[in-house]
């Protein structure tokens, strides 16, 4: 019998998380000159994730499934590594995403990050992409964990790399909420295995229907959800997320508000529906009903507090806290459409938020500007990276044809499907309100001409200095992918979101 595993490159799923880390180990402790290399080195490791990623992708779409198993112990023993449709479509969206970063960050980090501290933040970012490939790709719940912690520990360096205090303060308050919620998330894992004596998840998923209703479930479960709640920014437990995107360096917040955050989702995805089932949620606890009302809150507050924002970062962090609602918000309807939209629209904010960072700091760059107040005019100075921000933006409020539209209406139409008539006009005002906020930056851009001896507000270099095209040139792709997802979302992208919200309500 053939065993479900790549018969030519059987250990690609071990070097996902392998090939970052030993880069990530690399860097630091090397010769002055290779560690002058280092945003060489890690545009060299994301580029084979990225090839490493996308051959999984294939083989796991064909098989259905992937395993490896460390030693050759089969679980529960041993561990194991296992990957689904769903594990290979967000592996696929890190290492892409990573990959967009990590050349935007050759051509542009230097002028956010001070120089000693370039290899540091290098590292520290392709540690992150080693953590989250391991919280996706590992089949049980304490690999999660620690993988949960690596890429924690990733984040709050690459926050503390920006040169303002301001980042550090930002850091150690992530730090500290991230510390709480890797308690709540270790005590929920503690309890699972007291109660079913083991980690795995395929085991637990088929050992805890039996103990649903005791109480040491109900408070691991209680426990879990509290973790990664706090580690995926919903609402209310999002205090930590605004100063941190808003501080950090702009390369570093477009990578942890593209991939940090939506694996953390994921985790909570793969908590809720494969380790306790749907059912576990619609009978035993009132879930759906907390993560409704809590999305529905998170998309209307995030967007109003966007809206109330001057500083174009600050706005952008507080859009993803809103955002955030959107895919929580399609994976507590639970219906087969909500559950496509929740997917694609991870994947359309990973991209766009990605993109719009980018751009954010890419405006630094060349203008100097971090106020809204500062971009008049700025589209004749830079048509690059402003048609990059509308074109992110315009997928981002959900306007036909982007992915963005798409992954909303899927939300929208599951909703309608499980009778949640009240959630539409909250996707539809949350669109509404995210136009709102990204008018506010588009408008004077393009509109708008600079005022005479305006001096920007920021820390950016001389006022007109042209952006690096190979700064700008991720962010372009990334906003322009968005569109074509969009135009192509009724075939493959739509096809594979499909495929792994099945799986997830099976």
């Amino acid at each position: 019998m053939t065993e479900p595993v790549l018969s030519l490159t059987q250990h690609i799923p071990a070097l996902l998380v392998l090939v970052p880390l030993l880069a990530s180990a690399i860097i630091p402790f090397s010769p002055a000159r290779l560690r002058r290399a280092g945003g060489t080195v890690a545009l060299l490791a994301n580029a084979a994730a990225l090839a490493l990623a996308s051959a999984l992708a294939v083989e796991t779409f064909r098989l259905g499934r992937v395993t490896y198993n460390f030693g050759g112990w089969a679980p529960p023993w041993g561990i194991e590594y296992a990957v689904d449709p769903l594990a290979a479509i967000m592996l696929l969206l890190v290492a892409f995403v990573s990959f967009a970063a990590a050349v935007y960050s050759r051509a542009a980090a230097g002028a956010e990050i001070a120089h000693e501290k370039l290899p540091y933040y290098h590292s520290a970012g392709l540690l992150l992409v080693s953590g989250l490939s391991g919280m996706i790709i590992t089949g049980d719940v304490f690999n999660l964990y620690v993988f949960l912690e690596i890429a924690s520990l990733a984040g709050y360096a690459l926050i503390a790399a920006g040169r303002r205090r301001d980042a550090l303060v930002a850091s150690f308050n992530y730090l500290i909420l991230g510390t709480i919620a890797a308690t709540f998330i270790l005590l929920g894992i503690g309890y699972l295995y007291m109660a079913s004596g083991t980690l795995n998840i395929a085991d637990l998923r088929e050992r805890l229907p039996h103990i649903y209703h005791t109480k040491t479930v109900l408070t691991a479960f209680a426990f879990l959800m509290v973790g990664f709640s706090i580690k995926t920014a919903l609402f209310p437990l999002h205090i930590w997320l605004p100063d941190a995107y808003t501080y950090a360096p702009s390369p570093a917040s477009a990578l942890l508000a593209a991939a940090g955050t939506k694996v953390g989702v994921y985790a909570m995805l793969r908590v809720t529906y494969t380790v306790f089932r749907p059912e576990f949620n619609a009978s035993v606890v009132p879930m759906k009903t907390i993560l409704l009302v809590l999305s529905s809150a998170a998309i209307i507050y995030g967007a109003v507090m966007a809206i109330a924002q001057k500083d174009i970062k600050r706005m952008l962090a507080w859009s993803s806290v809103s955002q955030i609602g959107y895919i929580v918000l399609g994976a507590a309807i639970a219906s087969q459409y909500s559950l496509t939209g929740s997917l694609l629209h991870m994947i359309n904010h990973a991209l766009m938020k990605a993109a719009l960072f980018m751009c954010a700091g890419l405006m630094l760059i060349s203008t100097g500007a971090e106020k809204i107040s500062d971009l008049r005019g700025a589209a004749a100075r830079m048509p690059l990276t402003m048609a990059a921000f509308t074109a992110a933006a315009v997928s981002m409020t959900g306007i036909p044809p982007t992915l963005g539209f798409m992954s909303k209406w899927h939300i929208a139409l599951g909703a309608v499907e499980a009778g949640l008539w009240a959630v539409v006009p909250v996707v539809l005002a949350g669109s509404l309100l995210t136009g709102i906020y990204f008018w506010k930056v588009i408008e004077p851009a393009y509109f708008a001409a600079p005022p005479e001896g305006h001096i920007p507000s920021g820390r950016g270099q001389a006022p007109d200095t042209p952006a690096p095209f190979w700064a700008a040139a991720p962010a372009a792709a990334l906003a322009g992918l968005g569109v074509l997802l969009g135009l192509a979302a009724w075939t493959p992208a739509a096809g594979a979101a499909r495929a792994a919200g099945e799986l997830l309500l099976k």
